[in-house]
């Protein structure tokens, strides 16, 4: 009687240990990257074109943080290369002051927001001249961009805003679209200083 006792309690343990354990790997399938990936929500228009300015956002803040002050005026012009054509090109401070302008024209038609105080032209106000205001400046254009991809929808996209002659969804790509072609030249400028931009570090050369 008593072997049997036991034989049922350890068949009783047996079964409860099992019980647990199956319990254990549900809830790590359930908190697993294939259930997280069931929990994200849908990708939206919104949700699509902000992860595109998001990402081109940071690759140009952070070469225009690395290019040091004292060579934000800098230009291929100064550098005299022989057979260079670089005569009345833009310096970096522009070059970033023309992202942020030409981010402001492009994506305020959608967000109905009006253009800072002093913009009057692509290469940005004139009385910006420090590096941290040049930044600022740059910074807060996106987050019109941030506003402007949020305003989109599948009902409004192929809408043109008014004092614009384009869909709403063309604006919001185009201005990203813009931006890196200005972030290569950037980029070229870093590297005429003997800087490497912040997105090619740690990676082979």
């Amino acid at each position: 009687m008593k072997e049997i006792r036991i034989f049922w309690l350890l068949a009783v343990l047996v079964f409860i240990v099992a019980a647990l354990g199956q319990g254990t790997k549900s809830a790590a399938a359930a908190s697993g990257p294939q259930a997280q990936q069931l929990q994200q929500p849908a990708p939206t228009i919104a949700s699509t074109v902000d992860r595109e300015v998001s990402t081109i956002e940071k690759l140009v803040v952070d070469a225009a943080e690395a290019m040091p002050e004292d060579k934000f005026n800098f230009s291929p012009e100064s550098s005299n290369i022989p057979g260079g054509e670089y005569k009345g090109v833009r310096t970096f401070a522009v070059q970033v002051k023309h992202v942020a302008a030409s981010n402001y024209f492009i994506w305020s038609p959608v967000t109905g927001d009006k253009l800072p105080e002093g913009l009057k032209d692509g290469n940005g106000p004139e009385n910006l001249k420090t590096k941290a205001d040049i930044i600022k400046f740059l910074k807060d254009s996106f987050m019109l961009g941030h506003r402007a991809a949020a305003a989109l929808s599948a009902e409004n996209m192929l809408q043109v805003p008014e004092h614009s002659k384009s869909p709403r969804l063309y604006l919001a790509t185009f201005a990203v679209a813009h931006a890196y072609d200005h972030y290569g030249q950037m980029v070229e400028y870093l590297r005429m200083n003997g800087i490497v931009p912040p997105a090619s570090r740690g990676k082979s050369e």
